[in-house]
């Protein structure tokens, strides 16, 4: 299933696709208050008996009738892995990690599918990188890896762009992780029974501007999504919505010569085979701050 946040006609709505076709339902309407935020804790007949609502009772609507939001509104934890792919950590500089990179984003960092970045004026650096993101659908301590995949709700699209001299800045990459507005999040996510599992096989390709800039198989990464899951829960407890963005590939504008950065009016894609699309627009902060 392919679930979305979405809001129409200044109702916040769950959706669901089916085909082509997206059918939402006012989340007051439902028994999830808070949306997917509540949902990715239900039990299977839970979620078997909502996807029956929408499509019973829900809205048929276009996309381009809607407003996507973030998938998750308030995360208890969004992890993000850096150097999870070795094409990815030479062409940085790095030696790879025996041990995951790990840093945080904050959701007010986040938008939705097809709004707007928004590069700071602080910054000229402004890179893309499209990764896989994980959405847990339970947590606890100590997760064995094998039983690791048990624990999640289904996956989705990060493009965890990065604002290169604030990153670096310190040894810790949190500043140039979060400004506001500068990660997109979504479309849906897709539950995990309807993917191979941990996204084994999938092919992730990053677009700016229509030209091809990453491509990689998931397979490629170092620590796969039951490994991430293991070494994180080795030392913290991991919640129902905690979301693992789990590492971009290689081609990253910081790495080309001369560097290919984000600029205003660009437009950027991310697309992972059987989850979808992410594209989002750039605009500036001075823009945005006289709109």
């Amino acid at each position: 299933m392919h679930f979305a946040m979405v809001e129409t006609d200044g109702e916040t709505c769950l959706a669901l696709k089916r085909g082509n076709d997206l059918y939402a339902i006012p989340v007051a309407a439902t028994a999830f208050a808070r949306g997917l935020d509540d949902l990715v804790a239900a039990d299977p007949d839970g979620i078997k008996d909502l996807a029956e609502q929408i499509f019973s009772s829900g809205r048929h609507l276009n996309a381009e009738d809607v407003r996507f939001l973030p998938p998750l509104s308030r995360p208890p934890k969004i992890i993000c892995v850096g150097l999870n792919y070795v094409d990815h950590t030479a062409e940085s500089g790095f030696v790879q990690p025996e041990y995951p990179t790990l840093f945080a984003r904050f959701a007010t960092s986040l938008i939705g599918h097809e709004a707007s970045l928004v590069k700071p004026d602080e910054s000229d650096q402004f890179d893309y990188e499209g990764e896989l993101a994980v959405v847990l659908a339970r947590g606890g301590r100590k997760i064995r890896k094998e039983d690791a995949l048990n624990h999640v709700f289904g996956y989705t699209i990060c493009n965890d762009a990065s604002l290169r001299d604030y990153q670096f800045k310190s040894p810790q990459w949190t500043a140039g992780k979060n400004f506001d507005h500068t990660g997109a999040l979504g479309p849906f996510v897709v539950t995990a029974d309807a993917l191979p599992a941990g996204c084994k096989g999938l092919m992730l390709e990053t677009r700016l501007n229509g030209t091809t800039v990453q491509k990689a198989p998931i397979d490629d990464m170092v620590f796969d999504v039951a490994s991430l899951i293991e070494i994180l829960s080795a030392f913290m407890t991991m919640e129902a919505g905690d979301i693992i963005i789990s590492g971009t590939p290689s081609g990253v504008g910081m790495a080309r010569n001369p560097p290919l950065w984000m600029k205003p009016g660009d437009v950027v894609e991310v697309e992972i085979s059987n989850i979808g699309i992410l594209r989002n627009s750039v605009r500036s902060e001075t823009a945005l701050s006289r709109a």
